[in-house]
């Protein structure tokens, strides 16, 4: 395998639609897809970057006594439908946990798809034992390619429905085709604070932004919907970055006044432009939040490899806004124990909070806490591997041989 150009172009300096992405079962894509596609990427004011297709969770169509040659069979059906990437869903809760086997060999044969696990469902469940068997798979992802990327192409789920754009945790429902769109747009947030000088301005500034932007998203998404016959279901309108200043979301974040991400007042921060974007009146799906994956935030991966911010101060700030934990660099011999800890913090975070949550997490071949990360890749900064706090999981607390589910009530309001 080798990395791909994610994106064949980028507009550095404005607001990107990061994804068209299409629901669909497998067998079910209309058969216009390719036309849709090509009308999509030329009806927006904003530029459009890739072209994804989300499907229904893959254990329950992916035949597994022939899963390479479906994979591949799928795989070179892309291009010729106007797809740039593929999600396969996740390996539910209910799923038998053989089908976890199957993504490091989904992974090692494809550049194109992207696949999930569950560690924690939308009815409270939490599974300890999945959490334990999924840094398992995290740990033989990382040693896909010799500098750790595969893990791009996986992350567990906690909390999270069908219906988001954004990769990897699209995927679909089953019912009828439908699309939405992913937004990048960090910038509006630099814009928004920027231009203001009181925090009263800064938010009514970018909630003016947001809804202006959307509407001019919404209006040709509704045409397009009317005239190719799918479903429009919305925008994930989240603030995700691009590793430029200029599209920095922590850089957005500091410019409230923080004297770097991560230092007092950083919480407050992340809920302040989160509840920004809950104000803005547009259609939304997914997340519609803050995101903040490391190596995607050019001053965010910087103040990570000073040290400055911690994976805990991350999990914080998923409390009051953003995806969860992405792109988060991490020492190559990361313990299972030590993954697994990470991934129970996750999942309890979602569940007790109701919120959709996910872990993409990196360990690096070779590297430990504060060597050097910088990848050949155009959308990854350069940062520092993480250090892990403790040593792991054990007690109660660590591997079992036995499927567990623990029933988990939401914080009460």
């Amino acid at each position: 395998m080798f990395i791909r150009q994610i994106h064949a172009s980028h507009n550095k300096t404005h607001m990107d639609i990061r994804s068209i992405t299409i629901f669909s079962n497998w067998d079910a894509l209309p058969d216009n897809t390719a036309d849709f596609l090509a009308a999509g990427r030329a009806a927006f004011p904003y530029p459009v970057q890739s072209a994804r297709a989300a499907f229904p969770p893959f254990p329950d169509w992916l035949p597994l006594a022939n899963l390479n040659a479906a994979i591949s069979n799928l795989q070179s059906q892309l291009p010729t439908l106007g797809l740039n990437y593929a999600s396969l869903g996740p390996v539910q809760l209910d799923h038998d946990p053989a089908w976890l086997a199957a993504i490091p060999r989904i992974l090692s044969q494809s550049d194109a798809l992207f696949v999930t696990a569950a560690i924690a469902d939308g009815n409270g469940r939490i599974s300890p034992t999945r959490c334990h068997q999924i840094a398992r798979v995290i740990q033989q992802v990382s040693t896909l390619q010799a500098n750790g990327f595969g893990n791009l192409y996986f992350a567990a789920l906690a909390n999270c429905p069908p219906g988001s754009p954004f990769f990897p945790v699209a995927y679909h429902d089953g019912g009828a085709p439908g699309f939405a769109l992913a937004i990048e747009a960090a910038d509006l947030a630099q814009t928004a604070i920027a231009a203001s000088r009181t925090l009263a301005d800064a938010r009514a500034n970018l909630v003016t932004a947001i809804e202006t932007a959307a509407a001019a998203i919404s209006a040709p998404a509704a045409e397009l919907a009317a005239q190719y016959g799918l479903t429009y279901r919305g925008l994930d309108f989240s603030l995700a970055p691009y590793p430029t200043a200029d599209k920095s979301l922590a850089g957005a974040l500091e410019a409230l006044g923080l004297p770097h991400l991560g230092a007092h007042g950083s919480l407050f921060a992340a809920g302040f432009v989160t509840e920004a974007i809950g104000r803005a009146r547009f259609p939304r799906c997914g997340f519609s939040g803050l995101m903040l994956p490391v190596l995607e935030d050019s001053v965010l991966a910087q103040r990570a490899g000073d040290g400055l911010i911690t994976v805990q101060d991350l999990l914080s700030y998923a409390a009051v806004c953003g995806v969860g934990l992405d792109t988060v660099p991490l020492p190559g011999d990361v313990s299972t124990a030590s993954l697994a800890g990470i991934l129970l913090d996750v999942a309890m975070l979602a569940t007790r909070l109701g919120k959709p949550l996910t872990a993409r997490l990196m360990p690096l071949p070779g590297l430990a806490a504060g060597d050097a990360v910088q990848f050949d890749f155009p959308y990854f900064a350069s940062s520092r591997v993480m250090a892990m706090s403790g040593a792991g999981v054990t007690g109660l607390m660590a591997d079992g041989e036995r499927p567990s589910l623990l029933d988990i009530h939401k914080i009460n309001r």
